[in-house]
């Protein structure tokens, strides 16, 4: 009787909607008299509001006209058309086996919607089915194995939808992988000439060795994303990330433009664009926040492996067959033990596994540097909490703890699922139920701070060298006193020969 009634009620309320957006002879629409005259009042306030509704009526409905009902309607056609692709059949002759194209596991849109709405995520059914009908085409496009809806990230002047999948064995590794540590030691010349000559002086001072990024399918770059502005619009496959561009995400706040072209100005200076800087906040919300069940994945161990094999294995994990799911009370225990991280951290580094820069590569090397390079091996290497650790080990966000969990429903809790909530990064949310469950991200991609953000400040102005008599450059003598000067060398030279006669003759 209640699903009948709240049916019956949802008709109604969709029939009320379309009568109100439907024009009359003239053009105009009473919802928008409606809106325009509440938005007056709301700006103006006026004591007798009730009294002016008449003459207010009469003036909105000479300033909303045909003019905004035209406009109104062209945006509507446009948006009516882009989504139109979407519920187009593919019909792509290059697909010679149907069942080979629907081999990519695609989420159950239907079920996901049904477990965000219980959830309160801000993802409508009518929105998540457009994305996933996107989601499909995406897969007739680009040679996928897996795929699915990552989250949505807000921007000033568009939003974001996002993707992640991974590319079939084989696939998506034409990326040129950029070796950062290798430089040139020959330059070729701005006048085009040739290479320079090689300096005899030697440098003292070396820069900071760089960080390469990791490779395809390894560590932050294990997953692909690609970006949207909205369903249906062409997928746009984002550049893998550097640690350098994690490192720079860090210290700045920019909101985002929902433009992936757009330069980034701040401070510190961050080396990309828009692109990059989604890129690599992704990279960081998804260490963070990826979650799932204890005892959902499991490493491949076996008994006979040695140490060193078995570290290798804890990189990678697998889904446990004989998982059979956790109940709603171990879910929504408020010390999330029943919950572990299914993504690498990433280091301060800005990478999964840590690289010394200063590892020695070359053994024919000069006393001084393998001094150095000696040196430089004792740096610690970077640690950080391994893969498929508890949740509850996060740390808190200030005096609030690293998540908040709750049941979704307790007046039918047979039927609710358990939400994880992330106080880290507002809009991270994790839902499980039973054996099912999902990470999304709906927010603005920044993380949440405990106090006010401060810009960090320029560096200190460097010191001038310092002054002395040593380092102070002297006048040039000029021709008088270069003479009198050399007179006066001569003078003391011949008083030298004459003592030294004198003392001949006496001894």
């Amino acid at each position: 009787m209640v699903e009948t009634a709240l049916f019956n009620l949802e008709n109604e309320l969709l029939n009320a909607g379309s009568y109100l957006i439907k024009p009359s002879s003239d053009g105009t629409v009473i919802h928008q008299q409606l809106c325009a005259l509440l938005e007056r009042i709301l700006s103006e306030r006026p004591d007798n509001a009730a009294d002016l509704v008449e003459s207010y009526m009469r003036d909105e409905r000479l300033s909303v006209g045909k003019t905004n009902m035209l406009t109104d309607s062209s945006k509507q056609i446009e948006y009516a058309a882009l989504k139109l692709k979407l519920f187009e059949k593919i019909e792509d002759e290059s697909v010679e086996n149907e069942e080979e194209f629907f081999e990519v596991s695609l989420p159950n849109c239907s079920q996901l919607a049904f477990y965000f709405e219980q959830g309160s995520i801000g993802i409508g059914k009518e929105e998540i089915y457009h994305i996933f009908l996107s989601l499909k085409e995406l897969i007739s496009n680009v040679p996928l194995a897996s795929v699915r809806f990552w989250g949505k990230i807000f921007g000033t002047q568009a939003n974001y939808i996002i993707a992640e999948g991974e590319f079939k064995e084989g696939e998506g590794e034409d990326e040129k992988e950029v070796d950062d540590s290798i430089e040139t030691e020959e330059k070729e010349d701005d006048t085009g000439d040739g290479p320079r000559e090689k300096s005899t002086l030697k440098k003292k001072w070396k820069p900071k060795p760089p960080i390469p990024r990791e490779a395809h399918r390894v560590g932050s770059n294990k997953k692909v994303y690609f970006v949207c502005n909205e369903p249906g619009e062409p997928w746009i496959k984002l550049p893998h990330v550097t640690p350098a561009e994690i490192v720079a995400a860090r210290k700045i706040i920019k909101f985002f433009t929902g433009r992936l072209d757009t330069q980034i100005k701040s401070y510190p200076p961050f080396p990309g664009n828009e692109s990059q800087l989604l890129r690599a906040q992704i990279s960081r919300i998804s260490a963070c926040t990826q979650i799932s069940p204890a005892g959902f994945y499991i490493f491949d161990d076996n008994d006979d492996e040695e140490e060193e094999d078995l570290e290798e294995a804890h990189k990678s994990y697998m889904v446990n067959d004989e998982f059979e799911g956790l109940s709603l009370n171990e879910l929504t225990d408020p010390s999330m033990t029943s919950w572990v991280h299914h993504t690498h951290y990433l280091l301060p580094q800005g990478r999964c596994s840590w690289f010394n820069p200063y590892e020695k590569e070359d053994e024919d090397t000069d006393e001084e540097e393998s001094e150095e390079e000696e040196n430089k091996e004792s740096i610690k290497p970077e640690t950080g909490p391994t893969i498929l650790s508890s949740v509850a080990d996060d740390s808190n966000v200030g005096v609030h703890r690293a998540w908040s969990v709750r049941i979704s429903s307790k007046v039918l809790p047979d039927y609710a699922v358990a939400v994880a909530h992330s106080n880290l990064w507002p809009g991270a949310v994790s839902i499980a139920k039973g054996k099912f469950f999902e990470n999304l991200y709906v927010g603005w991609g920044q993380k949440y701070l405990p106090s006010y953000y401060n810009p960090p400040a320029p560096p200190d102005v460097q010191q001038e060298f310092p002054t002395g008599p040593e380092t102070t450059e002297q006048e040039d003598p000029t021709a008088e006193e270069e003479k009198a000067l050399k007179a006066k060398e001569e003078e003391e030279a011949g008083e030298e020969v004459e003592n030294e006669e004198e003392e001949n003759n006496d001894e």
